[in-house]
C-alpha cells in the first residue's frame, strides 16, 4: 500500500477517531477558530511564576493526501493577559512590562508567528498521546529561530483539534530582561530563560481541492 494510506491508517489507530474521507485525497485546509482556540503562557522566576493567556490572530493546518504538510499560526501579542495576579494595579503593571521593550516590544511587533517546516509521525502512539513531532520557525520581535515540539492531533467530522506544549529560551529572541545568563547579582529578581506555551487549537475544514 502507498505510504499515504499507511499514514492515514496509523492516524486512525492513534486518535481513535474516524477520519475516513477526511482529510482523504487531495488537499484539505483546516482554518483555526481564534475564538475557540486557546494559548496559555507561563514564566518562572526565583521566587515564583506568572501565568496568562494569549489570543490567536489566525491559523491554518493543511493535509495533502492524508499527510500533514503545513501549519501556520499568528499570535496577537497585543492580547497578552495575566491570570494569577488578583490586584488590578499589579496585574496591569506586569502586562504593561511584558508589552514593553524589556520583553516583547508589542508596539513595534504586534504579531508573532509559527510556521511548520517538518512533521514526523510518532509511531506506536496510543489514543490521547502525542502523535506528531513538529519542527518549524518561531518569529518573535522580528527574530526567527527553529523549535521542535510534540503535538497531539485528532480529526473528526470536518473538525480538527491540536494540543501541545512549547518551551523556548526567550533570550534567543533578544528577551533578556532579568536573565541570569546576561546580568549578575539579580538574586531573587532573576527570571528564568524558558517560557512555556500550552496550546489548544480548534479548526474546521474550509477548503478541499
Amino acid at each position: 500500500m502507498k505510504k499515504t494510506i499507511l499514514t492515514a491508517a496509523s492516524a486512525l489507530l492513534i486518535t481513535g477517531l474516524s477520519i475516513a474521507g477526511e482529510p482523504g485525497n487531495g488537499k484539505t485546509t483546516y482554518e483555526v477558530s481564534t475564538d475557540k482556540s486557546k494559548i496559555t503562557w507561563k514564566g518562572e522566576k526565583v521566587i515564583g511564576s506568572h501565568t496568562g493567556t494569549l489570543s490567536l490572530a489566525s491559523g491554518s493546518i493543511t493535509f495533502n493526501n492524508g499527510e500533514l504538510v503545513a501549519t501556520k499560526v499568528t499570535m496577537d501579542m497585543t492580547t497578552i493577559v495575566n491570570t494569577d495576579l488578583e490586584d488590578p494595579t499589579y496585574n496591569q503593571k506586569l502586562v504593561g512590562h511584558l508589552k514593553s521593550d524589556d520583553f516583547f516590544s508589542v508596539d513595534k511587533h504586534p504579531k508573532a508567528t509559527f510556521e511548520a517546516t517538518n512533521f514526523k509521525e510518532i509511531r506506536g502512539a496510543k489514543e490521547g498521546q502525542d502523535n506528531y513531532t513538529v519542527t518549524g520557525n518561531l518569529t518573535i520581535k522580528g527574530i526567527t529561530h527553529q523549535i521542535t515540539f510534540p503535538v497531539r492531533i485528532a480529526v473528526k467530522s470536518g473538525k480538527l483539534e491540536a494540543y501541545g506544549k512549547v518551551v523556548f529560551d526567550r533570550t534567543k529572541w533578544n528577551i533578556r530582561y532579568g536573565s541570569g545568563s546576561f546580568f549578575d547579582g539579580l538574586g531573587d529578581n532573576m527570571i528564568y530563560n524558558d517560557i512555556e506555551l500550552t496550546f489548544a487549537l480548534i479548526a474546521e475544514s474550509k477548503t478541499i481541492n
